[in-house]
Formats: structure tokens, C-alpha cells, sequence
């Protein structure tokens, strides 16, 4: 990655053609803003325009270098200061890196030349912390609530409402809800608004784990610890220090593991497998299941000192049959997104596709909602969506190839649609593979059966 990133230089040299030399030189880049000073004092009466790296020549008239260091870093802590030095005094280079100096430079004929890398790998660690910086913030608008996820129904207004305590403090929160309603987006929501925002958001997906793994996928084990234990391998609640450890499907955790997962949490120590070393570690805990965990206790399949343990700020997300008008407003936001990442003309919905939409129970919630819209939008023989474009699952539920989607099954729709994009690109099944997410294999598969043809 090219770094284009401008920033300011402060020289402060009192010998007048050093400066100019070291000015020479940095000036070469024309992204570098050069301000050159003689004196301590001009210098920091200029710390306000807030330099990005000052160079410190250690013996001014008015001042030494370490105690100029020590103004500097007292009003511009982030500033990166090189100090460059007549003698090769390895006693004082050490006490002025110890004290926060980014570099210590001896003065000889290359000195330019190595200020100019030193300059060089200061700009790289700026742009690559201004690019995080960007990052993060962008993640934290990616899940503020009231865009991650919409919605003007009660219920989730409360929910925004319930986001919002959480985030405050470090309660363990249990999301419960029904598949599709958006656990996980909920937990991240609540992790990017938190004092943890800064650290890592660890997700397990504890029903997609064999069960002789989950433990040392959770806490890590040691070499040889078991077959295949070729390395040491930290474990999520390691991996997850200073952050978030989001536990989803957690009722499927085996009653033995579940033992062991509460003493962890009493002791806020976890031994990896295979070792002795308890290693304490500072993480949030968040869980979430699409069943009743209280009737899991109930019926001897959850702990219920557990249960308790991990209770803390209960959420139940609302189904999506349960949230009225949200449903059109997703569909609509779900359409959008979905033309622009294709570059299509955005897809809106008839009326009677609305109503039926309203009328529809979304047993699959949210996610079915989007799988929904989407294909739709690819059926569609205009920019508007009417109803025959909307596969909607008949109420009792059936197998895919076998499921009625108008007069037709999604087997036959599939091929339609393959088709379609096989036409439009002219027969390259690479880039249909690639616009569809489906593998390649798949539709030289169905080019074989005659589903479809390369015209």
C-alpha cells in the first residue's frame, strides 16, 4: 500500500547550516511541511500548529534535550521526536529512548540520510494508525443500533433502549430469540458502543464445534496435549483479553463442559488443556440461544447455577411476524444495499408485493427476509418487484427442490436465473460463479443436465 500521507516536521537546530541541510534533504519529499528553529523556546511556542515528528538537536543554547523533550511530550504526548546529537554518548541515547524519544541520531555525513528512513518508518506507523483509527470508526458507525438495525416498531425501540444500559457497564447479557433475528449483530452492537469497543470481539458458535474440540477451541491447550497437538494454541477467552467473548447457541454446550465453563467464570482463570498454568484473563461475556434456557433447566439439560451465572441483562429479541411495518422498512434497506453491491437499477417493491410481504409469517425472520428481497430483485423483469417474484415458503414447509415458488420449483427458478447472468456475461460461468456465490462446479453441473446453456 502506497503511504500519501502529508505531514509537518519541526527542526530544531541551533547551527544554521546543519538545519538547512537537514531541511535540503527532508525536502526532497513534497508531501513534508518543513519548520526550522534555532531555539528551544521558538519551538515550543509553535507546539499549537501540533508537528507530526520534531527532530531535536540535544544541545541548544537555551536548553538540554532532555528537558526540551520533557515540555514537548507534556503538551504534544503523541509527537514523535528524533534527537540528534554532536557525541555518541550510549548512556544518554539510552535515557532519552527510556524517556519516550522515538530515535537517537549521532551527527556525521549520514545523518541525513538515516533521519530520512527514521522519517520514513514515523510516516508509515502515522498513516497505518490513521487508517485504524478510520477503521474503528467505521466499524462503531457499521454497528451504532439505529443503523445495524432498523427498525420503528416498540419493540425495538425498547431494544435500542436495552443496547444501550448494556453498553454502560460489563454485565454479562444473554440474547435469546428465535434463528435469524440478529443475535450476534445485537452482542456487536453492544461490544462497539462499550468501553471494550478498542479490543477484540471474539464470536464461537458453539453447535458448529465437535464437541471433543469446544474445549480447546474455549480454553486453549498445550503442546501434546492430545493427538494432533502439534503447538501451543491460545484459546477464545485468551484471545478475547481486555474485550468480548460472544458465546452463540450456548444451550448446546454438553453438561460436562458446562460444569467447567462455570468454574472458569467463578474464577476468571482458565488451564489449558493439557496444562498446569492457571492464566487469569479480563473478558466480557455475552451469550445467546433460539431456546428457553430456563425450560432447559427445567428438563436436566443446562446447569442452573450456570444458568444464573450467565442470566445477567436478559434480551429477547421480538420475531419479525411480531414488528408490523418493520418488515417494509427492512425489505426496502435490504433492496438498496443489494442493487448497489450489483450495480443494478435499485428494485422497488409493488403494493401487492408489500401486502404480501405483511401478510407472510417469516419463519426464518430477518435472514429470510433478506434472502428474499434479494432474489427477488434478480427475478424481476423490471425495476419493480410484484408478487410472483417473492418465494415465499409455503406454511407448513417443504424441501428445496420441491418448494413452489409460483407455478415453479426453486430448482426450475435456479436454472432461470443462471441463465439469465450465464446470457448477460456472455456464457463466462467464472464471473456468474462469482456474482451469484455459487461454485463454478455447480453450474458446469447443470450446463451437463441441460438446466441450462452456453449460447
Amino acid at each position: 500500500m502506497s503511504i500519501a500521507l502529508p505531514i509537518t516536521i519541526f527542526i530544531v537546530e541551533d547551527n544554521a547550516w546543519y538545519g538547512e541541510l537537514l531541511e535540503y534533504k527532508l525536502a526532497q519529499n513534497p508531501d513534508y511541511t518543513i519548520r526550522r528553529f534555532t531555539t528551544a523556546q521558538s519551538c515550543l511556542q509553535h507546539l499549537h500548529e501540533k508537528p507530526d515528528i520534531i527532530t531535536l538537536d540535544y544541545s541548544l543554547p537555551d536548553g538540554k534535550g532532555d528537558q526540551v523533550l520533557l515540555q514537548i511530550q507534556e503538551r504534544l504526548p503523541e509527537v514523535a521526536v528524533i534527537v540528534i546529537s554532536g557525541q555518541e554518548d550510549v548512556r544518554t541515547a539510552i535515557g532519552l529512548l527510556r524517556q519516550g524519544a522515538f530515535d537517537y541520531l549521532v551527527k556525521d555525513e549520514e545523518t541525513a540520510d538515516r533521519l530520512w528512513n527514521t522519517v520514513g518508518n514515523i510516516r508509515k506507523q502515522l498513516a497505518l494508525r490513521q487508517e485504524n483509527t478510520r477503521l474503528k470508526e467505521q466499524i462503531g458507525h457499521k454497528y451504532d443500533p439505529q443503523r445495524a438495525i432498523l427498525g420503528n416498531s416498540t419493540q425495538i425501540q425498547q431494544l435500542y433502549t436495552l443496547i444501550d444500559k448494556a453498553a454502560r457497564t460489563n454485565i454479562t447479557v444473554s440474547i435469546s430469540g428465535e434463528t435469524g433475528t440478529g443475535k450476534e449483530l445485537v452482542a456487536k452492537a453492544i461490544h462497539f458502543r462499550s468501553e471494550r469497543r478498542e479490543a477484540a470481539f471474539v464470536a464461537v458458535n458453539v453447535a458448529a464445534i465437535p464437541r471433543e474440540l469446544i474445549e480447546s477451541e474455549l480454553f486453549g491447550h498445550e503442546k501434546g496435549a492430545f493427538t494432533g497437538a502439534v503447538g501451543r494454541r491460545i484459546g477464545r477467552f485468551e484471545e478475547a483479553h481486555k474485550g468480548t467473548l460472544f458465546l452463540d447457541e450456548i444451550s448446546e454446550l454438553d453438561l460436562a463442559l458446562q460444569a467447567k465453563l462455570l468454574r472458569v467464570l467463578q474464577e476468571r482463570e482458565v488451564t489449558r488443556v493439557g496444562g498446569n498454568t492457571r492464566i487469569p484473563f479480563d473478558a466480557r461475556l455475552m451469550v445467546a440461544t433460539h431456546r428457553d434456557l430456563g425450560q432447559e433447566v427445567k428438563e436436566g439439560r443446562f446447569r442452573e447455577d450456570l444458568y444464573y451465572r450467565l442470566l445477567g441483562l436478559p434480551i429477547l429479541l421480538p420475531p419479525l411476524r411480531e414488528r408490523g411495518q418493520d418488515v417494509l422498512l427492512l425489505a426496502d434497506a435490504f433492496l438498496q444495499e443489494f442493487c448497489t453491491q450489483n450495480n443494478m437499477v435499485t428494485c422497488v417493491l409493488s403494493d401487492a408485493a408489500r401486502q404480501k410481504l405483511l401478510h407472510y409469517a417469516f419463519p426464518g425472520n430477518v435472514r429470510e427476509l433478506k434472502a428474499v428481497v434479494e432474489l427477488a430483485a434478480v427475478l424481476a423483469e423490471n425495476d419493480q418487484i410484484q408478487p410472483q417474484d417473492l418465494p415465499l415458503r409455503h406454511p407448513q414447509g417443504t424441501q428445496p427442490d420441491t418448494a413452489v415458488v409460483g407455478n415453479e420449483s426453486l430448482r426450475t427458478q435456479m436454472s432461470t436465473i443462471v441463465q439469465r447472468y450465464l446470457d448477460a456475461h456472455n456464457g463466462n460461468i467464472l464471473q456468474v460463479a462469482a456474482k451469484l456465490q455459487i461454485g463454478k462446479s455447480t453450474i458446469y453441473r447443470m450446463v451437463q443436465n441441460n438446466e441450462v446453456r452456453i449460447r
